[in-house]
C-alpha cells in the first residue's frame, strides 16, 4: 500500500481529522490492527465542536478547555506510521516455536482436534453399527426390557421394600436411647443386629429363590446403600449423644457450636435422608428454592434415551462377542487377550453411559425433586492422574461416607494411614462382591481381587506420577486398566462361570 498523501492545511477541519488519524504500527509480527483507528475516527466525527485539530507544533484545545501543547514530532511520527506491512518491513522477529512442539503444545488450543475426534468417533463407530445390523440384524427383543421370569422375582420386590422397617428400629433404638431408656451397651448390641440383618436378609432372599441376575443386582445394590445410610444414621447420632452427655461441657460447646441442635433424634430429617441423594446424615442440608419442572422432564428424557443406547450395547455387541468366546483362563492366551480387547470398546461405552445415566441424570433428578443442594455427586476422575485420585473423584457420596465414618475413625483410634486405606479397600471389595457374587450365585471372588488389586496399583500410580511428573502417565495407565483391560476380563470371567454353572446344574 503507497504512503498517503501529506495534509493539506487548507483542507477543511472535517478532511484533516479523517487524515490525521492514528494507526497503530505493525505488531511483532508484521501486521497492522486498524480496528482501533475507525473507532477512533468514527468517534472523532461524532465529537464536532469539542476540540479544535490543528497543525503539528500549534495549541490544541479539548473538551474541556485545557490547551494541550503538541510536539512538531507528531506529524512525522503519524507519517511513518501511515502505512501497512511494506515490503522491507521484517517478517522475523522474535523465537517463536512450533505449536505442537513439546514446548508449547499445552499451550495452544486443541478445540479443533477434539471436534475432529468426535467427527472421526461418530463415522467409526456408525460404520459398526452399519455393519453389525447388515451381518446380525437388531438382536434387541422385548425380553431384554420385561419378561415372564420377571413376574416370578416378586419375593425380591418384597425384599426391598422391606428394607425400610431397618431404619425404622433403628429409629426406635435411638429414640430410646435418647430418653435415657436403655443403657448403651444395649443401644450398640441392637444397632450391631439391626446393621447385620439388613444386609444379610437381602442376601438369603436372593440365594433362596432363583431369581434372574438383573433382579439380584438391583436388590443387592438397594441393600448396599440403605445399610451404608443406615449405619451414618447410628455413627451419626451416637456421636450427637456422645456431644450432649459430654461432662466438659465448655468442650462440647466448642466441639460444635450448633449442640442444641442434637437434643433429639428427628423422624422428619430420617425419612428425608433415606430418599435424598446422600450417604452421610444430618439433621439438615442446603436446600434450593423451587422444582424446575421442565429441567426435569428434559433429564428424564436423556434417562430414557441413554438407558436404551445401552440396552442396545449390550444386546447387539456385548452378548454376542462373550456368547462366542471361551474362558479367558483357560486356552490360548493369544485369544484371549484379543477377546478382552474386542469387549473393551463396547464394555467403556456401556460404562460411560452407566455412570452419565446413574451420577449425573437420575442422582440430579431425584435432587431436584427433593430440592437438594449440594450435587456434587462426581468430580472429574477422566482426569485422575492417579488410581488413588480416581477413587477420590469417581463416587463422591461414598467416598464421604467412608472418610466420614471409616477413615478418620480409623486414624482417630491410632490406626496408621496406609492401613485405614487398605482397610477402605478391603470394605469395598466385600460390596462389590456381594453386588455381583450373590445375584450370579457365584463366589469365585473376581469382583474382591478385582478391587484389592487397587492397592498395588495405588502404590505403583503414585510412584510413576512422583517419578516423571507427568499428569498423562498415571492417567493413561489408569485407562488402560479400567476400560480396555479390567472391566472385560471381569466380564468374561463372570459370564463363563455362570455359564458352566448352569450346564452343570442341567446335567
Amino acid at each position: 500500500m503507497a504512503l498517503l498523501d501529506p495534509p493539506n492545511i487548507a483542507e477543511s477541519t472535517t478532511a484533516l481529522r479523517r487524515r490525521t488519524t492514528t494507526v497503530k504500527p505493525p505488531d511483532a509480527d508484521g501486521y497492522c490492527d486498524n480496528s482501533s483507528s475507525s473507532n477512533n475516527n468514527i468517534n472523532n466525527n461524532n465529537e464536532n465542536g469539542n476540540e479544535q485539530i490543528r497543525a503539528a507544533g500549534e495549541v490544541v484545545t479539548n473538551a474541556n478547555g485545557e490547551k494541550i501543547e503538541q510536539k512538531k514530532g507528531v506529524e512525522s511520527q503519524t507519517s511513518v506510521l501511515r502505512y501497512a506491512y511494506r515490503p522491507s518491513s521484517p517478517a522475523h522477529r522474535r523465537i517463536k516455536e512450533s505449536p505442537l512442539s513439546s514446548d508449547a503444545i499445552f499451550k495452544q488450543s486443541h478445540a479443533g482436534l477434539f471436534n475432529l475426534c468426535i467427527v472421526v468417533l461418530v463415522a467409526v463407530n456408525s460404520r459398526l453399527i452399519i455393519e453389525n445390523l447388515m451381518k446380525y440384524g437388531l438382536l434387541i427383543n422385548s425380553n431384554f426390557w420385561f419378561s415372564s421370569r420377571s413376574l416370578r422375582d416378586w419375593p425380591l420386590l418384597m425384599c426391598c421394600l422391606s428394607l425400610l422397617l431397618f431404619p425404622l428400629a433403628a429409629y426406635i433404638v435411638e429414640k430410646l436411647a435418647w430418653k435415657k431408656r436403655i443403657l448403651d451397651p444395649i443401644v450398640i448390641a441392637l444397632h450391631v443386629i439391626i446393621t447385620t440383618a439388613a444386609i444379610l436378609y437381602p442376601v438369603f432372599m436372593i440365594l433362596r429363590f432363583g431369581s434372574a441376575v438383573l433382579s439380584g443386582v438391583t436388590l443387592m445394590l438397594c441393600a448396599c446403600i440403605n445399610w451404608l445410610k443406615l449405619t451414618s444414621f447410628v455413627h451419626t447420632s451416637y456421636d450427637m449423644r456422645s456431644l450432649v452427655n459430654s461432662t466438659d461441657k465448655g468442650e462440647a460447646e466448642s466441639t460444635s457450636p450448633n449442640i442444641e441442635l442434637f437434643y433429639d433424634v428427628d423422624f422428619n430429617s430420617l425419612v428425608y435422608f433415606m430418599v435424598a441423594p446422600t450417604l452421610c446424615y444430618q439433621r439438615s442440608y442446603p436446600r434450593t428454592a423451587f422444582i424446575r419442572k421442565g429441567w426435569v422432564l428434559r433429564q428424564l428424557i436423556k434417562l430414557v434415551i441413554f438407558t436404551g443406547f445401552m440396552g442396545f450395547i449390550i444386546e447387539q455387541y456385548i452378548n454376542p462377542i462373550v456368547k462366542n468366546s471361551r474362558h479367558p483362563l483357560k486356552g490360548d492366551i493369544l485369544y484371549a487377550i484379543e477377546r478382552v480387547l474386542k469387549l473393551s470398546v463396547p464394555n467403556l461405552y456401556v460404562w460411560l453411559c452407566m455412570f452419565y445415566c446413574f451420577f449425573h441424570l437420575w442422582l440430579n433428578i431425584l435432587a431436584e425433586l427433593l430440592r437438594f443442594g449440594d450435587r456434587e455427586f462426581y468430580k472429574d476422575w477422566w482426569n485422575a492422574q492417579t488410581i488413588e485420585e480416581y477413587w477420590r473423584l469417581w463416587n463422591m457420596p461414598v467416598h464421604k461416607w467412608i472418610v466420614r465414618h471409616l477413615y478418620f475413625p480409623c486414624l482417630r483410634n491410632g490406626i496408621p494411614r496406609g492401613s485405614a486405606i487398605l482397610i477402605a479397600f478391603f470394605m469395598s471389595a466385600v460390596f462389590h462382591e456381594l453386588c455381583i457374587a450373590v445375584p450370579c450365585h457365584i463366589f469365585k471372588f473376581w469382583a474382591f481381587i478385582g478391587i484389592m488389586f487397587q492397592v498395588p496399583l495405588v502404590l505403583l500410580t503414585n510412584y510413576l506420577q512422583n517419578k516423571f511428573q507427568n499428569s498423562m502417565v498415571g492417567n493413561i495407565i489408569f485407562w488402560c486398566i479400567f476400560s480396555i483391560f479390567g472391566q472385560p476380563m471381569c466380564v468374561l470371567l463372570y459370564y463363563h462361570d455362570v455359564m458352566n454353572q448352569k450346564v452343570n446344574n442341567g446335567k
